[in-house]
């Protein structure tokens, strides 16, 4: 039996919030009176009426259940609007969309579902509004506000949604083992809810995470990189990934991060456990960029520490080369995950293959290291730098104000060279086509080797970025290279 709760209840639990304030948006009152015009019933449900009860802001997105016809109401509300606006149907799904400015629309039909083991599909029929909110994946997301006329603004909660919320727990409307057996994706959903809304999952929940975490395999990567990048971009990640990894799911989605685990010992030599400094880096970052793919190289600037790990008496633990190799790993990664191959992908190798210069010139900053630093960084060297000075958690307080006072060092040796020298995403000042035309040379080795020449020497401090010295030191090199310039 659906269970209306009471306004009064609802104002001393929610801080005297009333619910039709939820409602304020004209889109309801537009889609009470096609509801009424088509005669059935209608409710907004999920995401929106928790996020309201929350106090989390203004809702993008609003899901509309209708007992009947989704996509028939969704039609009768376009032909009520103003403007006629286009539905966007999906009949696969039985599903249609209303998209107004900023806020998408979603109505959908309520139904009930059945699964079968190897496929996250359900077969669907039509069901009641109850139905539907059993098949929702958590109590949270199975609140409801009715948008009929009789019962307008009331609440229904018929799983005590409104305590979890109180209590900040995540918890399955019906059986946990059911409902992440069914839809494995629930598992990652549980997982970013609790890291998002800081709240904790259920402890029987919890455990049939780790019971059925081998679904997950029947998931595309898509979906699951979605639910990562929502982790990645909440306030705290490593909540998250540290749930990954305590159910077991972070072996099947990123065993790159797992290698990392654990700490070795050789006489008496150890090093730190990679793993948990890689969440430390990546909370660090969150507090300073909102940029997804900057996390993305926080979170995998050390997969490359596990393949090159190896011990000698001599210099004890190393990981020689684990940058190179880390961002080779990035490709294969994205790759089989389905992440885009673009360039967010080559930025996020640069900043791997890059993680450790800004902490190497930073003991001995020179003009020539700071020069190489902002060549091959190029327009991403503020970005290497916000990432290197998250890679900074010792919690030594000396060592930590030190690393910091080095890293300002460089950023204002950063700033001067720049001023003067000009070579952040610069050009040599002769190009090859011009050396070709001094010494009427068709495409040649050659006129890489002076070119890049040229470039070094910049760098090097040897000559100034300017067209003039650029000349005279091709002159030279030509000669060394017993060339002729005609004319």
């Amino acid at each position: 039996m659906l269970k209306f709760v009471s306004l009064f209840h609802y104002l001393i639990l929610m801080q005297n919030l009333n619910y039709k304030k939820a409602l304020s948006h004209s889109i309801f009152t537009t889609i009470r009176k096609a509801s009424e015009l088509l005669n059935l019933e209608s409710y907004v449900i999920g995401g929106f009426v928790r996020d309201f009860l929350l106090q989390r802001g203004e809702a993008k997105d609003i899901d509309i259940v209708a007992v009947g016809s989704g996509i028939e109401l969704a039609q009768k509300v376009s032909e009520l609007l103003p403007y006629n606006t286009k539905v966007q149907v999906f009949k696969t799904y039985g599903t249609a969309m209303l998209k107004l400015n900023n806020i998408e629309v979603e109505f959908v039909g309520a139904r009930k579902e059945s699964y079968n083991k190897y496929s996250r599909n359900p077969v669907i029929e039509n069901g009641s509004l109850q139905d539907d909110q059993n098949r929702r994946d958590f109590t949270i997301n199975a609140l409801a506000l009715s948008l009929n006329k009789k019962t307008y603004g009331d609440l229904l909660d018929p799983f005590n949604g409104l305590k979890d919320l109180e209590n900040k727990c995540i918890k399955t409307p019906l059986d946990p083992g059911v409902t992440y057996s069914d839809d494995p994706l629930r598992m990652m959903r549980a997982i970013r809810f609790a890291t998002q809304l800081n709240f904790k999952i259920e402890k029987k929940s919890l455990n049939a995470i780790k019971t059925h975490s081998n679904r997950i395999k029947i998931i595309t990567n898509e979906r699951i990189v979605d639910e990562l990048n929502k982790i990645l971009l909440s306030p705290v990640p490593s909540v998250g990934f540290l749930l990954l990894e305590r159910v077991g799911l972070l072996s099947y989605i990123l065993p790159e991060l797992i290698d990392l685990k654990g700490i070795d010992e050789v006489d008496g030599q150890r090093h730190k456990d990679n793993f948990y400094h890689t969440l430390e880096v990546v909370d660090n970052i969150s507090q300073n960029t909102n940029n997804l793919w900057l996390r993305w190289a926080a979170l995998l600037h050390d997969i490359g520490k596990a393949p090159t790990k190896k011990f000698s008496k001599r210099n004890g633990w190393t990981f020689h080369g684990h940058e190179f190799v880390g961002s080779k790993m990035v490709y294969k990664l994205f790759k089989r995950l389905h992440m885009p191959l673009n360039e967010k992908m080559k930025f996020v190798q640069k900043m791997v293959l890059m993680s450790s210069r800004p902490i190497v010139i930073a003991s001995k900053v020179t003009d020539s290291a700071v020069r190489r630093l902002l060549f091959d960084a190029g327009e991403y060297l503020d970005d290497l730098m916000t990432l290197c000075e998250a890679d900074i958690t010792t919690k030594n307080p000396k060592r930590f104000k030190k690393y910091h006072n080095n890293f300002k060092v460089v950023r204002q040796k950063v700033v001067d060279v720049e001023e003067r020298d000009q070579v952040k995403n610069f050009q040599p000042p002769v190009s090859g086509a011009e050396i070709m035309k001094t010494y009427n040379l068709k495409p040649c080795k050659e006129v890489g080797i002076i070119k890049d020449a040229i470039k070094e020497a910049i760098l090097d401090g040897e000559i100034e970025n300017n067209y003039k010295e650029a000349i005279n030191f091709m002159l030279t090199k030509g000669e060394e290279l017993g060339l002729i310039p005609i004319g």
